[in-house]
């Protein structure tokens, strides 16, 4: 992996002396496998785990599989593996790929020409500049510049109904990255500087979260930051201090999110995360120190102790106009010790999201509380407004949530809330979560309380706790139906035990796999707020094998909740 501290390809020299001309090339932090270019050359492109084989004809005539699919395509960032690849014959399959694109008529598709996808393109387009222009001739450098100027004025346009949220901020980025890369562009590197500048103060909260409260997002604006920043050194122009100030809040958060085996909690549309990605930023981050414990203008809260962490969603749902993503997961949790991830959201797939987003978004695909199989967000249902406003933004859900931190002799104990189900209920979540000092146990407790003097609404008042497993979890009842014995990869045995409750083993899916969605388990407590309305469980790690710990556990007497 390349550091962008490299510097970017200066491209002055290839064509010197016009003034409209190609004189830098940004850094590509994205990871290259030059077999991939061998794929390519023979025809055969894979993207968002669907192969499509040419067979002779123009990759951009034929039927995508996929929209993920085609997004990958149209946005090229498939040349940097004919850039690793590094030999005269994938410069010439570039060269013929590109020159193809660009007397294509397909170039007019709708998804050709989404403002991400012809932002993405640009950058593409730039930075593998060397690659296409290295060794060609002046008739192909000139139509390559006149069809990465029209990208260019398309991108200026497509700014303004441009999505907001990371869709926005990437056109904002491609836009700069153009001015520094073309010659005698000052004026439009005021412009976008100034643009992005103001963006990147909306929407880059001050705990160094995104306005969308999705994870994710702070990767993929930081892989296109951090050389964005290096570029305006290369040409000797001071970054901007909203660009620096922006990477600065943004990396400690990377770490706040990551559990002990480097993966990203699932939170607010967040899918798998490469390793080889996160482990390229995390390069960039000079302060290595433990992440903060709370982060208050994201929401979200991070227990840790001994080898356990515990990460909270403790936020109401971001602004309707970012939320096409956000999930219906407020006081959801993620536990881990360790390299071991044990209970989980269950995130969204990389690809194919359309068949999963209504089930991935809702409250039960989440580790919290489950008020009459509702979740605690409403989203958009009819298909024309769906469509009309570009996904199922979030209407309405919580809007008071609390969280109260306090250490004790004992540990550190959470108190949370939300109302998000008192308009449709006359109902607040209340949830506490204590971690012990060694952080051996992780104790919490669940109440479903009625507005103050007011009754519960109506007969549906049914409610369901549920904790979804990791899927390298294996899980076993134990006989009393009051538990249950988790083994994980590495042997060690943890315990859910909720005394005085019923609890159930249930199927659930892991879908933020490498490999796609999973089954996995998740353990289920159901409940009536008019009988019960509150429920106590605790997560312990046992030092004793399985075998072992069952027997002990059936021999011991039932210890009081210290909550």
């Amino acid at each position: 992996m390349s550091r962008a501290s490299g510097g970017s390809a200066a491209l002055a020299r290839l064509w010197p002396g016009r003034t409209d001309r190609l004189i830098i090339a940004p850094h590509d932090l994205r990871t290259t496998d030059a077999t991939r270019a061998a794929e390519i050359y023979a025809g055969r492109f894979v993207f968002a785990g669907k192969i499509v084989t040419c067979h002779g004809r123009s990759i951009f005539d034929l039927e995508p599989p996929s929209e993920d699919w085609e997004v990958s395509l149209l946005g090229f960032g498939w040349l940097r593996h004919l850039r690793a690849a590094d030999t005269a014959i994938t410069r010439a399959n570039a060269r013929s790929l590109i020159d193809d694109w660009m007397s294509n008529p397909s170039r007019k598709r709708p998804v050709s020409r989404r403002a991400d996808v012809i932002a993405r393109r640009v950058i593409s387009l730039l930075s593998q500049a060397p690659l296409v222009l290295g060794d060609t001739d002046g008739k192909f450098y000139r139509r390559y510049l006149r069809s990465l100027s029209r990208e260019i004025r398309s991108l200026r346009y497509a700014l303004s109904h441009a999505p907001d949220g990371v869709p926005k901020l990437q056109v904002l980025i491609a836009l700069c990255y153009a001015s520094l890369c073309l010659a005698n562009q000052a004026r439009h590197i005021r412009t976008a500087t100034r643009k992005l500048s103001d963006e990147l103060q909306r929407q880059i909260l001050p705990d160094g979260g995104h306005i969308s409260r999705n994870p994710g997002a702070l990767i993929e604006l930081l892989i296109d930051l951090l050389p964005l920043r290096q570029t305006f050194a290369a040409r000797n122009i001071a970054p901007p201090p909203a660009l620096l100030n922006a990477i600065d809040r943004m990396m400690p958060m990377l770490r706040f999110f990551r559990h002990g085996d480097g993966s990203f909690a699932l939170f607010n549309g967040m899918s798998n995360a490469p390793s080889h990605l996160l482990a390229t930023l995390l390069a960039y981050d000079d302060t290595h120190g433990v992440p903060m414990a709370h982060m208050p203008h994201t929401g979200f809260q991070r227990l840790e102790a001994g080898q356990m962490t515990v990460i909270i969603d403790t936020g109401p749902p971001p602004p309707s106009s970012v939320s096409h993503d956000a999930h219906a997961g407020t006081l959801s949790f993620e536990l881990s010790s360790g390299p071991s991830r044990i209970v989980i959201n269950c995130g969204m797939p990389s690809t194919g999201r359309d068949n999963w987003r209504a089930f991935a978004r809702g409250t039960p695909a989440h580790s919290t509380m489950t008020y009459h199989n509702t979740s605690s967000c409403q989203f958009i249902e009819r298909s024309a407004m769906k469509k009309f406003l570009q996904g199922a933004p979030i209407v309405n859900g919580p809007h008071v949530v609390e969280s109260y931190r306090e250490i004790t002799s004992n540990g550190t104990i959470l108190t949370t809330s939300h109302d998000g189900y008192h308009p449709r209920f006359g109902v607040t979540h209340r949830r506490v979560l204590m971690i012990s000092e060694d952080g051996s146990k992780l104790e919490g407790e669940d109440i479903v309380a009625a507005a103050p003097g007011a009754r519960l609404k109506g007969s549906n008042t049914d409610y369901a706790l549920r904790f979804h497993l990791h899927p390298s979890v294996k899980a076993s009842r134990l006989s009393d139906a009051r538990g249950v014995m988790l083994v994980l990869p590495n042997r060690d045995v943890w315990t859910f035990e909720a005394l005085d409750d019923k609890v159930e083993l249930e199927d659930s899916v892991f879908l933020a796999g490498n490999d796609g969605p999973r089954r996995t388990a998740q353990i289920v407590i159901h409940q009536n707020a008019q009988q019960t309305s509150s429920i106590r469980w605790s997560f312990a790690r046992s030092a004793s094998s399985p075998s072992q710990t069952t027997a002990r556990r059936n021999a011991r007497r039932e210890p009081e909740l210290p909550l």
